[in-house]
């Protein structure tokens, strides 16, 4: 049995200290902050790209069920679905690249 610490250990230390120093005030964090797009924004830049929701699930690797539901309001993109609309919003050949075979 070692007595010594791991790496992983001392990186969850080092993690748990810079939360400590956030949560007293002493030190501030990175943070993104992904907007939750609202139903009227995701039919907006499906429609801008003249997509049926079919292909625009097709294209970027979405169930279509669920770009349905999104767009009636009756589900809200969890927060990987949110990212990857942001970035189909702003680069959509990126996300096109990157699911290429």
């Amino acid at each position: 049995m070692t007595t010594g610490r791991t790496g992983l250990v001392r990186e969850v230390e080092a993690a748990l200290g810079e939360v400590l120093a956030h949560v007293r005030g002493e030190t501030s964090l990175p943070c993104r902050i992904v907007d939750d797009p609202a139903a009227e924004h995701i039919v907006a830049l499906r429609k801008r790209m003249k997509l049926s929701r079919q292909r625009f699930a097709d294209r970027f690797g979405l169930d279509v069920r669920a770009v349905q539901e999104w767009e009636q309001g009756r589900r809200v993109p969890d927060r990987a679905a949110r990212v990857l609309l942001t970035v189909i919003d702003r680069d959509p050949e990126a996300v096109v690249r990157a699911l290429a075979e």
